[in-house]
């Protein structure tokens, strides 16, 4: 069976993405993640080029790799100096990584503009910077810069710049698209040209500024290149790299390449998730495979065909890679989205029953005056226990009231003067008992769950644990001023799991109010004495 080497270079160029910055530990963790998964290459970063990759390379010696090879990363000697005195060639010698990658000039423009060289010395400099390498036992890549773009300019010279890598003796010589411009039939026939010149094993780096690094990758492969470069989630510059988690799918399950095993390959979006939590980015949720919208269903129509066939609109089964379907309610929603998303929640619903219809026609309700349960799951699961006859709700409201006061204060311990203070008075019902409690905040919605709080700990300490952790405010009529309809998401947390709530009115208070009244009781009702999510 055909193989291609999967390289990954997340923790050098993922890292130039705007708003990336791994500490040592981050990229500790995730090579080791990275080799969990079964990476052949992965790349650390530039020793010598900056403290924490040097750093880096050191620690990681004492990571215990099972499948991968760590790369150090960095560039042909500088055009002024020779290699035994190019102290860059020096610290990937001294990195202690077994294999390394050298970047260098494969375009005639890039060499007469940017290196501001000769021709002939950029390739005297390739040639004795993989030589310097090779003879030290090292794996050498070479990764040909800007070459597409060298290629269509002087295709004659890019040529060259590859041969005399060759005669250096690199291992594998990796065409890069550093532009990102190359169109997939560009670069399979340009592949295919250097393949009839030049004798060595080929890979390819694409960049995505034209949405096609991937679609670039994968043309280079079906063309016979067996070594692919890019990122967990496509992180990188501008617009990113060839992402990882599309391309390794994709030659696994569309072109039959064997690249992870199965097992291995269902943590794929696992390892996206947690590539995406280190980086302290939220995971894109529209990245094909592993992303949360990847295997989304809204249309009735198609969600009415998915519990007949699973994969009646979806290209594979989720599981393959570690995600799993899912099923969003909304205006759009049939039957069939209620009865679907009800079972995964462990309630059965039958297409003909009151109770669903019933729950229907009440999103449609719901939704008309603002509210959204496509991302308040713990909204919609209430929603339907709701409408069961025999519910009995952990608490009832009776009434509360809200006071916001200006106070005025010495400008000396306030900037404008003032302070404002906000007061909540709150009765609950709880089996046939009312508290009545007031709670202070700094601002109504916090004092409003305080107030709740102060009420409910008597008969339910375990609220003590919940935190609101995210609340987000969407004005959904404009062209109402301060009058219009206001969307509220509440997303709660007891540390060990989250769950996200829906309230609107047109007043903000009352819609806060109904997202923070869902979040305690969905709490109440589905979420253990040891602070796990119940069926």
């Amino acid at each position: 069976m055909r193989q291609v080497e999967i390289y990954d270079t997340t923790l050098r160029d993922g890292s130039q993405q705007e708003g990336i910055s791994f500490t040592v530990t981050d990229k500790l963790k995730i090579a080791q993640k990275l080799d969990d998964l079964g990476i052949n290459f992965i790349e650390g970063g530039w020793p010598g080029s900056n403290p924490k990759d040097t750093e880096f390379f050191q620690k990681a010696r004492n990571l215990k790799l099972k499948n991968a090879v760590l790369v150090a990363f960095g560039s042909t000697r500088r055009i002024d100096t020779t290699v035994e005195n190019d102290s860059g060639l020096r610290a990937l010698v001294d990195s202690g990584a077994k294999a390394v990658n050298i970047v260098g000039k494969t375009s005639d423009r890039q060499v007469k503009q940017v290196l501001e060289t000769t021709l002939q010395n950029n390739l005297d400099v390739i040639r004795e910077s993989v030589a310097f390498l090779k003879a030290r036992g090292l794996t050498v890549f070479f990764d040909a810069e800007h070459f597409f773009d060298g290629f269509k300019s002087n295709a004659a010279y890019s040529i060259k710049t590859l041969a005399a890598a060759v005669e250096g003796g690199a291992d594998c010589l990796v065409l890069c698209d550093t532009n990102g411009g190359t169109l997939p039939s560009e670069a399979a026939n340009i592949i295919a040209s250097v393949q009839k010149k030049i004798k060595c094993p080929l890979g390819i780096h694409a960049h995505n500024d034209s949405e096609l690094a991937v679609a670039v990758s994968l043309a280079a492969v079906e063309q016979g290149v067996s070594h692919i470069e890019g990122t967990i989630n496509g992180y990188g510059e501008r617009c990113g790299n060839a992402n990882l988690c599309s391309i390794i799918p994709s030659l696994q399950l569309k072109l039959g390449i064997k690249c992870l095993s199965d097992r291995q390959l269902s943590r794929l979006t696992e390892v996206s998730r947690f590539v995406a939590e280190v980086a302290n980015l939220p995971p894109m949720s529209h990245l094909p495979y592993v992303g949360s919208n990847a295997f989304l269903h809204k249309a009735g129509l198609h969600v009415s065909a998915l519990s007949k066939w699973a994969d009646s609109y979806q290209h594979i089964n989720p599981d393959t890679v570690g995600n799993r379907p899912t099923v969003v309610i909304s205006e759009l929603s049939g039957k069939s989205n209620i009865i679907y998303k009800a079972r995964e929640l462990g309630i059965q619903l039958q297409p003909h029953d009151k109770q669903t219809l019933k729950i229907l026609e009440q999103i449609k309700r719901q939704e008309s005056l603002g509210f959204q349960y496509e991302d308040a799951d713990a909204s919609f699961e209430l929603l339907i226990i709701r409408s069961q006859d025999n519910y009995k709700p952990p608490f009832e409201l009776v009434d509360y009231m809200v006071v916001v006061e200006r106070h005025r204060r010495t400008p000396s311990a306030y900037a404008n003067g003032s302070q404002l203070l906000a007061e909540a008075t709150i009765k609950v019902k709880v089996d046939n008992r009312i508290m009545h409690t007031a709670s202070e905040g700094n601002g109504p919605v916090n004092a409003l769950d305080y107030a709740l709080r102060k009420g409910l700990l008597e008969f339910y300490p375990g609220l003590k644990n919940v935190d609101l952790i995210d609340y987000k405010v969407r004005i959904l009529e404009g062209n109402s001023g301060t009058g219009s309809l206001v969307r509220v998401f509440i997303e709660s947390s007891n540390g060990k799991v989250q769950w996200r709530t829906v309230g609107s009115s047109t007043n903000i208070i009352e819609a806060s109010w109904l997202a923070l009244y869902d979040s305690m009781e969905y709490f109440l009702l589905k979420i253990d004495k040891k602070g796990r999510r119940m069926a």
